[in-house]
């Protein structure tokens, strides 16, 4: 004999065996843990470093606040002002050059070629490694001793220069070209299911209209993909913020300091300086970096949810 709870409305409804409240509870139990550790890591520890920045800390963390002094000193410092100039300079073309390659070769890849998976496996081969890997790779072959200026040497050109990494006028290309080379892969992952995403029935509908391939493509395709566009850019926006592993396997930061981003100044600042306030003061500016990316983003994929809702 089942037994049955009644609610306000006079209709009978059975009560919920331990199984079933267990099934529905399920979700919540298993995703706490990492809300927890999420918002410990993400919001307890930003708020720890904020105030360490405010500190005069050194070698080790101390509370003796300070005020805005370890901002101040950092805008002062010739190095940060490079790092952040690098980093403004390395994500406009690493993510409008990955962004460009990508869709080129999603493009290719959309006009049903042979061995398609096979070419879509060779372009996503790079993403697989990590940047460290990859630095360490090129910075072999950017190696006027042993890499592609030695082989292309032996072969009698002797006058041919490829050092790109020992020279700082050049340094910073050798980094936004291996990054290219890396991520490009990515983007065209992304690009080439937004492009299997557009409905058939529009571009067929365009084609009949005798609109050119360039046409359909500029006035019907890539604006349906506003979206994954969008998407890939803060993607990217958020590996150019994040770069370390690129700058010190390739050039570890030089030559001198040509090719300091604010993540190896970071680094050094905590690690090899001692200067635990200056570098947590870094550490905050990096964070509203990437703020200043995900939030807009954040609010724009909820604006667009909200219209997708009300046009539903």
């Amino acid at each position: 004999m089942s037994i049955v709870t009644h609610l306000g409305s006079g209709i009978a409804m059975p009560e919920r065996t331990l199984r079933e409240r267990l099934s529905s509870a399920m979700p919540v139990i298993i995703l706490t843990p990492s809300l927890i550790a999420s918002f410990t890591y993400v919001f307890l520890f930003a708020g720890w470093t904020f105030y360490i920045s405010l500190s005069d800390s050194t070698l080790l963390p101390s509370y003796g606040f300070v005020g805005l002094k370890n901002y101040i000193s950092l805008w002062a410092n010739r190095r940060w002002d490079v790092a952040y100039n690098n980093l403004f300079l390395f994500s406009i073309f690493y993510v409008l050059s990955c962004m460009a390659f990508g869709l080129f070769l999603a493009i290719l890849i959309d006009q049903k070629v042979r061995a398609e998976s096979l070419w879509r496996s060779i372009f996503l081969y790079p993403m697989a490694t990590s940047f460290m890997v990859t630095g360490a790779v090129w910075s072999w072959l950017y190696n006027p001793t042993n890499g592609i200026e030695f082989l292309v040497r032996n072969l009698g050109w002797q006058g041919f220069q490829f050092a790109l990494t020992s020279n700082k006028d050049t340094a910073m290309i050798a980094i936004i070209a291996t990054g290219i080379w890396q991520s490009s892969g990515f983007a065209m992952a992304l690009f080439l299911a937004g492009l299997r995403s557009v409905d058939g029935d529009i571009v067929k509908a365009a084609q009949i209209d005798g609109a050119s391939t360039l046409r359909i493509y500029r006035k019907v395709v890539l604006p349906a993909m506003a979206p994954i566009f969008a998407a890939v850019a803060v993607v990217l926006l958020q590996f150019a913020i994040k770069t370390f592993e690129l700058s010190v396997a390739l050039t570890n930061s030089g030559p001198g300091i040509a090719t300091t981003f604010p993540a190896t100044f970071v680094y050094d600042m905590m690690y090899a300086r001692g200067e635990i306030g200056q570098g947590a003061a870094a550490s905050i500016m990096i964070l509203i970096a990437l703020a200043a990316v995900l939030v807009p983003y954040a609010l724009f994929a909820a604006w667009q949810g909200r219209k997708g809702g009300r046009r539903d």
